[in-house]
């Protein structure tokens, strides 16, 4: 064998084995890794936590509430929350940690994928919440899961930030008739003691 087809053998097998490793980390991209736009939305929301959580601040506890579908209504947890002097930021806070999840098993309020554009509180003592578009998709389906995820941010808006009455819920800046189908949006939610079950 002369020198030159050792050489283009060798060219050959290289290119070979770089194309192998190179399928192979594509094949991994496309079907083991979650879409782009909910990696950097939880990406997001993370950053936006971190940078709400006040270093100097002491932390207090917060109390949330998440669903409990099967016994139809919503469990308190107690979880420690440094506050940032803004209501708003305060608003931002709460959604956040509901976006986080429960610690103590219970169901989700938001999927990880949701993402809050923006927040007011008006005069009158209405949160208005912007979500993303990508929220609502992911949502569990149903009336009742729609209602209680609704009164999930409610209660927990309202037990610990007392100058919120109400919350209206926008997408994507945009008043939206339904959560997912189901929940009625078009009006402000005050909050709904009758849903909530104190955890022991």
């Amino acid at each position: 064998m002369s020198t030159r087809v050792k050489i283009l053998s060798l060219i050959l097998f290289v290119v070979l084995l770089g194309s192998a490793f190179y399928l192979r980390v594509l094949t991994r991209r496309i079907f083991f890794r979650p879409p782009r736009e909910h990696t950097e939305e939880v990406a997001r929301t993370r950053l936006s936590e971190a940078a709400l959580q006040s270093a100097a601040a002491p932390q207090q506890t917060a109390t949330l509430y998440f669903p409990s579908f099967e016994q139809g209504n919503l469990l308190e947890e107690k979880r420690p929350i440094s506050w940032s002097e803004s209501e708003t930021d305060r608003i931002r806070q709460v959604v956040l940690a509901l976006i986080e999840g429960s610690h103590q098993g219970a169901s989700r309020v938001l999927p990880p994928s949701a993402a809050i554009r923006a927040v007011f509180l008006a005069s009158d003592g209405t949160a208005y919440l912007d979500f993303s578009s990508q929220t609502l998709a992911d949502l569990q389906p149903g009336i009742a899961s729609e209602s209680l995820a609704v009164y999930a941010i409610v209660n927990s808006l309202a037990a610990n930030i007392p100058a919120v009455k109400r919350v209206r819920i926008v997408v994507q800046g945009q008043q939206v008739d339904t959560l997912g189908g189901h929940a009625d949006l078009s009006g402000a939610f005050a909050p709904g003691p009758a849903r909530l079950s104190v955890s022991p």
